[in-house]
């Protein structure tokens, strides 16, 4: 008799406990949006002249949305976007000046510190016009970030675009100088992104 109880006792505990993480699972077997595509550039000024360079490897290493929810029906609900992450790879930053990669991948420590990372914490807003709130992280150096992002939704794709301007001292960066120190960098960089997410067949 003590044996069927303990039996009887396990197995209504083993049902009681698939029943508390099914909803668990079942998040964890939804498909979430994939990455088509993604740019990430900067955008600066010195005494002499703009500069603009250009990221050839980006990456997205987390994303995470609530079950159910497809493209256009983020715009309303922004929360559903539970997690997001994005690495660039700091040595990929390519300009079309000459001389001036040598000088920024210098400035941002690419062989120390490879990549340049941007966390979302929150997404907040409706519709096309979003807030973002988050921490990027360049040079090991993290800072919150809050910028305003445009969102374009159809029912096969996701398209972000946005940008945030940062200043390179407060993530210990020395603004990069040339030509004998007569080239001096503005320390304010703006770092602009577009990436593309596609919808999976079903949510």
């Amino acid at each position: 008799m003590t044996t069927r109880i303990s039996y009887s006792l396990l197995f209504r505990a083993a049902i009681a406990t698939l029943i508390a993480f099914a909803p668990l699972v079942a998040r964890a077997q939804s498909t979430p949006l994939t990455m088509n595509s993604a740019t990430v550039s900067i955008a600066g000024t010195s005494n002499i002249h703009e500069f603009t360079a250009t990221a050839k490897d980006v990456r997205m290493t987390r994303l995470a949305i609530a079950s159910g929810v497809g493209p256009a029906a983020i715009l309303d609900n922004p929360a559903a976007v539970e997690a997001f992450e994005i690495v660039v790879r700091a040595a990929s930053l390519t300009s079309p000046k000459d001389g001036l990669d040598k000088n920024m991948h210098k400035a941002l420590k690419v062989t120390e510190y490879p990549d340049i990372v941007f966390r979302l914490k929150k997404l907040d807003g409706k519709g096309a016009a979003l807030k973002a709130i988050g921490v990027l992280k360049i040079a090991a150096v993290e800072k919150e970030v809050t910028f305003d992002v445009k969102a374009v939704a159809t029912a096969a794709a996701l398209t972000i675009t946005g940008e945030v301007s940062v200043l390179m001292p407060d993530y210990g960066i020395a603004p990069p100088k040339a030509m004998m120190g007569m080239l001096k960098t503005d320390p304010k960089i703006v770092v602009k992104f577009e990436t593309v997410f596609a919808a999976p067949t079903t949510f």
